[in-house]
């Protein structure tokens, strides 16, 4: 008894203490934001007969179907083209600054509000990506997705760094002022009745909700960095962040083993057919000759079709072994790269890819982030390095000095 007690202690202490996976939700944060920053610059072109005033999906139509499903957008705040534009706007610069890291905590939920603005207003536009990302961006929301790989990790750390030196770091002043700002429009909004819900539910005591922890996050750091509520905040920053990690990961466990097994109850799929079909649809072969090449062999269309079954199905139940587990987990990630390719879906295939990763072990993330930061840094030397001696202009060979034709590789180190 006394051995599951202190079981318990130990596993109640570490998802208080610390946020667990901090490397799988920074590569969720950059591959969903990613995602959807992809298909909205795709998309640009088509964005008024997408999700426009005027759009295919008309006005009166999204009132009537938000008005029974009472869905969150703030795209039927206004029938006008001007806030329209301004939405859009919106949601392409919070995907790019919580791709890069820059104040994630409001940056995360100004992306959820994007993605479900967008969405909402016209449902009928997704696909299974969509859904995806859809609820993804929710539950970004509750997590420290931005612990590493962020410009709000390189700003603490250089703030650690200036204290380690008996420095005093500035105060922070773009959090606060971004903070009034957004409770501005929170207000002029909740004014306006223009978000629906109550003290007890509802998008306006969420939002509020937010609002108001953020600044409670913000007075204590600044005022009580040491004291007993910064402890009691990381403690409960850690815990929900915890919470919406197991949410991820149990999301993504439920998608494939719901897949599987609905595909193991069609026809199609029991006699090893299935994949087949969808290669020789127009709608989805924007490569027929490599559609017609993938589908002529019937044992590798039965093996694939089997193979998909058996990987979806199982995966969920891989999880406790880790080798296996890596395993199905590049079969998945090939599967998806094929599928974006072959069928034409590269955003369906990016999301699911973006879920996938915070199965991905943090030996390999690290090992994955290092690299990215040693070719950063061999980049940016190399073009200081090019300024230098452009800054430097010709050098004049020195006498007896023969001049060569070539000069040396300068910028680099070994």
């Amino acid at each position: 008894m006394s051995r599951a007690a202190a079981a318990i202690g130990r596993g109640i202490t570490r998802v208080t203490d610390t946020a667990l996976g901090p490397y799988q939700t920074a590569v969720i944060r950059i591959g969903f934001s990613a995602t959807w920053l992809l298909f909205l610059l795709r998309e640009f072109p088509n964005r008024q007969e997408m999700y426009g005033p005027d759009g295919t999906w008309s006005w009166d139509l999204a009132q009537q179907l938000i008005a029974g499903n009472h869905a969150f957008t703030v795209l039927m705040w206004s029938d006008s083209q001007v806030w329209f534009e301004i939405v859009y706007v919106v949601a392409v610069l919070a995907s790019v600054l919580l791709l890069v890291g820059w104040r994630t905590r409001t940056m995360s939920v100004l992306f959820m509000v994007g993605v479900l603005s967008l969405q909402n207003r016209s449902i009928f536009m997704g696909d299974g990506g969509d859904n995806v990302i859809h609820l993804m961006a929710i539950y970004l929301v509750f997590t420290r997705c931005g612990q590493v790989w962020s410009l709000d990790a390189r700003r603490a750390r250089l703030a650690r760094e200036a204290r380690a030196r008996g420095e005093w770091p500035r105060p922070d002043r773009t959090g606060p002022a971004l903070w009034c700002v957004l409770g501005l429009l929170l207000a002029a909004a909740t004014a306006a009745g223009k978000i629906s819900g109550g003290a007890l539910g509802g998008w306006l005591t969420v939002f509020w909700g937010l609002w108001a922890l953020q600044g409670l996050w913000w007075a204590v750091g600044r005022y009580a960095r040491g004291g007993e509520p910064r402890v009691l905040l990381d403690l409960v920053a850690n815990l929900t962040h915890n919470a919406a990690l197991f949410v991820i990961m149990a999301e993504a466990c439920l998608i494939y083993a719901t897949a599987g097994w609905y595909k193991i109850q069609g026809s199609r799929w029991q006699d090893g057919t299935a994949v087949y079909y969808p290669l020789h649809l127009d709608s989805f072969s924007p490569w027929p000759a490599l559609s017609d090449a993938l589908s002529a062999n019937g044992t590798m269309v039965m093996l694939v079709t089997y193979g998909t079954v058996l990987v979806q199905v199982a995966f969920p139940f891989t999880l406790l072994n880790r080798r296996v587990k890596n395993v199905l987990l590049a079969l998945m990630i090939t599967e998806h790269a094929v599928i974006a390719v072959v069928l034409g879906l590269p955003f369906f295939s990016l999301a699911m890819i973006a879920a996938d990763t915070v199965f991905l072990p943090t030996s390999f993330l690290r090992r994955l982030g290092d690299g990215a930061a040693r070719a950063r840094g061999r980049l940016l030397s190399g073009v200081r390095g090019r300024r230098d001696r452009a800054s430097r202009g010709p050098e004049k060979p020195q006498a007896g000095v023969p001049e060569t034709a070539e000069e040396p590789h300068v910028g680099f180190t070994a």
